[in-house]
């Protein structure tokens, strides 16, 4: 697998994850990543997340959240928008209302990475990651 675009690697990792059910997922750690997992659990889309490992092997574990009694995934979709090949910056007036509020846009800014609903709040655009519902 091409290791140059770390984010799609992880929301695959999570998509795949959620869809067998499995309780947790280990994700390559990079900082992004880091930042990325730190936002989808303080907008309650995953359970927690904890780094493990030593030095190269560094990874996130990611405990998933499920729903019911047959356990759906919380997390409905992931979407990669802003790909290395094709990278999309939207300024502060622009940016995506995901599912009109229901889902959140993940957007790298200047002020690190958070959600389309804060950096709309601090009047600040950036490059959309990805949207999550």
């Amino acid at each position: 697998m091409a290791a140059n675009d770390t984010i799609a690697d992880m929301l695959t990792r999570i998509r795949n994850a959620g869809a067998v059910r499995h309780p947790t997922t280990n994700i390559p750690l990079t900082k992004m990543t880091r930042n990325i997992a730190s936002v989808l659990k303080e907008e309650g889309f995953i359970a927690d997340y904890e780094e493990a490992g030593e030095g190269i092997q560094r990874h996130l574990v990611v405990t998933l959240k499920y729903t019911g009694r047959n356990r759906q995934p919380l997390i409905r979709r992931l979407q990669r928008i802003s790909k290395p090949g094709l990278r999309v910056y939207k300024n502060s007036k622009e940016l995506p209302r995901v599912l009109g509020g229901i889902g959140i846009a993940i957007i790298s800014t200047s002020s690190g990475i958070m959600t389309d609903r804060e950096a709309r709040r601090q009047g600040i655009g950036g490059e959309v990651l990805c949207y999550v519902w």
